[in-house]
């Protein structure tokens, strides 16, 4: 047991052992709710070095832990080889050296095996909500004014902004105030959405009757 604490305390195996101790802590926090996992994820970029595609915070524990498994033996064997001077320097120089490059392979390894097995899904867009039906949460809705709630694919709720589309015959008289009423939007009615307009970053919305719906065609 002393042997290894001293090879754990000595030149390259302390220097990971530091690191080691900074992932812990920075896991603990993570375990308690006072840090995220993916809070580096925009500062360091892994996908040049091969081992991108997880959380910054997985690939730099794993590395450290591998490397200070690496370093920790060859550490003690080195110690036991009973070498010294200059020849001991450079061997754990190449001790270093080795363990870096074990610790990046096994984790590129890793990685590659995870991205494998679960493959990166694309992010969520706003085109997801074509065709989906909504509810109208404000009073009302016009071509410049309304929002809606939708539902995504995963069950979660979004709130969008909406527009109607004016009908063409809305100001000529009775019949196009009639027109116009048909189609309007009021809070709690449904809609479908049917157009994203991306200048505007709004949806074109039209009245949708549930009762209409003729379902999902039968088979056979």
């Amino acid at each position: 047991m002393q042997e290894f604490l001293n090879a754990g305390t000595a030149f390259p195996a302390v220097l990971f052992g530091a690191a080691l101790a900074v992932v812990v802590f920075f896991w603990l926090l993570v375990l308690v709710g006072a840090a995220d996992h993916h809070s580096f994820d925009g500062d360091l970029g892994t996908g040049m070095a091969g081992v991108g595609g997880v959380p910054v915070t997985v690939t730099v524990s794993v590395m450290v832990v591998v490397g200070w498994f690496t370093s920790l033996t060859g550490t003690v064997l080195l110690h036991r080889s009973g070498v010294t001077g200059l020849t001991r320097a450079g061997l754990a120089c190449a001790v270093l050296a080795g363990a870096l490059l074990i610790a990046w392979a096994v984790t590129r390894v890793l990685v590659r095996l995870v991205r494998r097995r679960f493959p990166e899904e694309p992010p969520p867009s706003r085109q997801d909500f074509l065709g989906r039906i909504c509810t109208i949460r404000t009073g009302s809705v016009s071509s410049d004014f309304g929002q809606a709630e939708v539902a995504a694919a995963d069950g979660s709720t979004a709130i969008v902004q909406v527009r109607l589309l004016r009908p063409a015959n809305a100001a000529d008289g009775v019949e196009g105030a009639d027109s116009a009423e048909l189609t309007a939007l009021t809070s709690g009615s449904t809609g479908l959405l049917y157009a994203y307009d991306d200048a505007g970053e709004f949806f074109w919305v039209s009245p949708y009757d549930r009762a209409l719906d003729p379902g999902p065609p039968r088979s056979g």
